[in-house]
């Protein structure tokens, strides 16, 4: 079985698609955020090929299709944001001002991590780009010295919990303003963060994937000279 699937050019494509199907399917059926398709599809993969005693490489490989499908997927985020244009454009500074200053936030919290835990440099600058989207990140952490692939699990992780918390986080602060929870989203938890709110609503998620794009550009440019801190 193991040496079929891998002599299949298309078995990384299927399994990809019935993890996340089957993670779908029991999220709508328990209602529960805790059980995040991505996060379940994830957990799917990894015990099937676990149990099969297939290489990740070879799964890597045969799914390579999908992982072309990021930057297309990030760019269609910016459909929602060109009906919104008018409002972006009455509210250009504040939302700048909000993108900056979580981008300020996710890379300093990180240095503070990495000095209280003593990390070193590849572990530092691969935790650095968590809060952007992995067709980002990745590539900074891997020129930065950092392990590209340990990045795009702490991505995965940052947008699920991003998208989990959300709810909460504005509750507790009273944040109601839907440009501040988009923009707040967003830079914080990129593309899984923006599924959640364009569930919130249309403003939410226009302004969620303006904060992708935007934090994205920040946070390559302001990478390589926080990273000369550790």
């Amino acid at each position: 079985m193991s040496e079929l699937l891998q002599n299949s050019a298309a078995w990384g494509v299927l399994l990809t698609m019935a993890a996340f199907a089957l993670g779908t399917v029991i999220n709508r059926r328990t209602g529960k955020a805790i059980f995040n398709p991505l996060l379940l599809a994830a957990v799917f993969v990894v015990v099937f090929l676990s149990v099969l005693g297939i290489p990740y490489a070879a799964y890597k490989a045969s799914a390579a299709p999908v992982s072309y499908l990021l930057l297309p997927a990030t760019v269609s985020l910016a459909v929602p944001l060109y009906e919104k244009w008018e409002l972006l454009c009455r509210n250009w500074a504040a939302i700048l001002a909000g993108i900056l200053a979580g981008v300020a936030a996710s890379l300093g919290s990180v240095l503070v991590l990495a000095l209280l835990l003593q990390l070193d440099h590849a572990q530092y600058v691969t935790l650095l780009p968590k809060s952007v989207t992995t067709a980002i990140s990745m590539d900074i952490a891997a020129e930065l010295g950092g392990m590209a692939a340990l990045t795009g699990a702490l991505v995965i992780l940052t947008g699920i919990v991003g998208a989990l918390l959300a709810d909460g986080v504005f509750r507790v602060f009273g944040i109601t303003d839907p440009i501040a929870k988009g923009i707040g989203i967003g830079s914080a938890a990129h593309a899984v963060g923006t599924a959640k709110a364009l569930e919130m609503g249309e403003v939410e998620g226009a302004m969620s994937g303006l904060a992708i794009a935007v934090a994205g550009i920040l946070t390559a440019l302001l990478c390589p000279v926080v990273a000369n801190l550790i």
